[in-house]
């Protein structure tokens, strides 16, 4: 008897869509500088179509109260990108009709301010994608950059991920990490992490699109938080560490203030002398840790201990001694520590605070 033959079933071969031909629609989401260059990346990339873009509302600023638009609107308007500003986008109605009528595949959400319905995330084909500041589930919220460097955290990255209605508690698509160095203000690593975000982003879109990426459910026991910050933040007590302070006051550059004969004096940029290991100090400062290291305890916390020629005003600390690298006094501009010392004539012995 004959057996039958059995033929081999063949896979059907499924081509990658040539997005340069046919790009993904995205409506992109943003407010700030920091998602400038997001923005920018998938304007300036042909396997992407920005259909549109949402912002926050214009606001008044300057000495005359006059409207002005936020960074990633005049890119926009630049690129005469179709703009829409919702005061509250879950409740506008003309917005989300917009969005639901334009059929994107993919809605790109970076530092936008508002809080996405579940409506809202379900419209997309493929769904709502963030750049979050931070390695996640560490530092989920609204201030990630400026609370890694509170905490003194060395390293951080970029985490983009699929939004759910939770507060950054989405499902993980990919990361990219970056080093901290001990000066870096809040100001230096939104401009690097901003250029890691578009760079991550256009791998995540394109691998979403293409199916090879795997979403990875985040651990919520692993989870810190990154708050709205308050003005009670940016106080700064001297019963505190050098190091403590010094991380405060990068961490939320420029707004870290003490007073100083009965006025506001605003910290720019401080070095926390004896508390890190002196090759990581500027060479200058290294040169003479002989001199500056004989004021250390050698007054009580907040007390002007010694001035450092040509630098500034060492200040005595909870533990440690900090320099006063940049201050900013009430109603001046921002001048070095040295200047300070001898505008005010600055005498040991002065207390801050």
């Amino acid at each position: 008897m004959t057996q039958p033959v059995t033929q081999p079933v063949t896979q059907p071969v499924i081509q990658p869509i040539d997005r340069s031909v046919h790009p993904l629609k995205v409506v992109f989401l943003g407010t700030p500088q920091f998602a400038v260059p997001s923005l920018e990346r998938l304007v300036d990339d042909p396997q992407f179509e920005v259909a549109a873009v949402v912002t926050q509302p214009d606001k008044r600023r300057g000495r005359g109260n006059e409207l002005s638009p936020s960074p990633v609107k005049t890119v926009a308007v630049a690129h005469q990108l179709p703009v829409w500003q919702p005061r509250r986008i879950k409740k506008d109605s003309e917005t989300l009709e917009q969005l639901r009528s334009i059929g994107a595949d993919l809605f790109v959400v970076v530092a936008y301010g508002q809080i996405l319905s579940p409506e809202i995330l379900a419209m997309p084909r493929l769904g709502c994608v963030n750049g979050h500041g931070s390695i996640l589930p560490r530092y989920r919220g609204a201030a990630p950059i400026q609370w890694c460097l509170y905490h003194g955290e060395t390293e951080t990255g970029i985490t983009t991920m699929l939004m759910d209605a939770g507060m950054d508690t989405g499902a993980m698509l990919l990361k990219s990490t970056v080093a901290i160095g001990l000066f870096d203000t809040a100001a230096d690593l939104a401009t690097k992490l901003a250029d890691l975000t578009a760079d991550l982003l256009i791998d995540t879109l394109l691998g979403l699109d293409q199916g090879t990426i795997t979403p990875i459910p985040q651990d919520d026991a692993q989870a810190t938080y990154a708050p709205l910050i308050q003005k009670a933040d940016f106080q700064l007590d001297w019963s505190r560490s050098a190091l403590a302070l010094h991380h405060q006051i990068r961490g939320f550059y420029p707004h870290c203030f003490t007073e100083f004969r009965g006025n506001g004096l605003k910290v720019i940029a401080t070095v926390p002398l004896d508390a890190v290991d002196r090759d990581l100090l500027p060479l200058d400062l290294q040169s003479t840790a002989s001199e500056w290291l004989n004021w250390r305890q050698k007054g009580t916390a907040s007390e002007v201990v010694g001035i450092l020629k040509n630098q500034g005003a060492i200040v005595q600390t909870g533990s440690g001694l900090l320099l006063l690298k940049e201050v900013q006094p009430a109603g001046k501009r921002v001048q070095s520590g040295w200047d300070f010392v001898n505008g005010v004539r600055l005498q040991v012995g002065e207390r801050l605070g």
